[in-house]
């Protein structure tokens, strides 16, 4: 990894039904911010929101949302799909865009929370589906999206990037295994509708366990469905810290992203080094002899 400029750009969806129209309006919006976030900071990575293409919740069938969608390819060409003008715009400002949108599945009626992570020039790096829905949103609730089922860690010429979508980051395996697999930045395009201290809490977190950025931009305003968001958008370091943190309003937050401070020190700004590694110290007899217990079903014991 290499020094470079990373931004979480927070945006509102369009109000009212979910049409194609609003759609591409909603896309439209997406891009004239990330244009004013490059401007400003010429950031090689801009990170978008969760289902920036739509909105979080969508007020439609899980049919009519597919109509709606397409298909992505894993890598390479983005013509045809819903990804296409962002990959004009990263085309344009020759920075790597990271975007949160639904995706089309094999048949209708099944769709993705997916993130996709588009080239400098372009070209689409990968594509990662959300492995863990939220209640209201998964299928098996009654919701709109299908689960994914693979892990997304791509190279850009300035780092080792990963992906997670909102809800993925309350549980720490995704990240770690990401951060196994070379992981230096992990994105979190969220659309989360809890609270600010859980959204931050669960990003440090990630950030803390892994010992690596997190950028994690939120929606805000109300989508199609009426639903609301509070934004609060943020980048943290390895060490846990808060560098960035937006408000509610649409915008932008960025910060310089550099490995030689990533873990210079125990705390920010502190002369008492960093000397520990949760990665290296991990205990991996202990995984190995409770793998059982990591893979069995389980569920809390309280009231919910």
């Amino acid at each position: 990894m290499r020094a470079f400029t990373a931004a979480a750009v927070q945006v509102a969806p369009q109000a009212g039904p979910l049409t194609a129209e609003s759609v591409q309006a909603n896309i439209d919006h997406a891009i004239t911010w990330a244009r004013r976030c490059h401007e400003a900071t010429k950031a090689e990575l801009i990170v978008l929101p969760e289902t920036v293409t739509t909105g979080f919740t969508p007020g439609i069938s899980p049919g009519e949302l597919w109509d709606l969608m397409t298909e992505i390819p894993a890598r390479g060409d983005a013509s045809g799909s819903i990804v296409s003008d962002f990959a004009d715009l990263a085309r344009e400002l020759e920075a790597v865009v990271c975007v949160g949108t639904y995706e089309r599945g094999p048949e209708r009626g099944i769709n993705y929370n997916a993130s996709v992570l588009i080239d400098k020039d372009g070209s689409l790096l990968g594509v990662y589906r959300k492995t863990h829905p939220f209640c209201s949103e998964a299928v098996s609730g009654g919701g709109w999206v299908t689960p994914g089922d693979t892990v997304a860690v791509c190279d850009t010429d300035f780092a080792r990037i990963g992906m997670i979508i909102c809800f993925d980051g309350d549980y720490p395996e995704l990240s770690r295994i990401q951060a196994v697999r070379g992981a230096e930045v992990i994105l979190r395009p969220t659309a989360l509708l809890r609270s600010a201290d859980i959204f931050e809490l669960t990003s440090r977190a990630r950030a803390y366990d892994n010992h690596v950025f997190v950028v994690a931009p939120n929606a805000t305003g109300t989508d199609a469905a009426g639903v609301h968001f509070f934004g609060n958008s943020h980048i943290v370091t390895p060490v846990g810290h808060i560098v960035a943190k937006a408000a509610s309003q649409e915008g932008w937050v960025s910060a310089r992203l550099d490995p030689d401070e990533a873990l210079a020190s125990l705390t920010p700004g502190s002369n008492v080094p960093q000397i520990f590694d949760h990665l290296r110290d991990r205990n991996l007899d202990l995984i190995r002899n409770h793998r059982d217990d990591l893979e069995a079903p389980a569920k809390t014991s309280f009231p919910h």
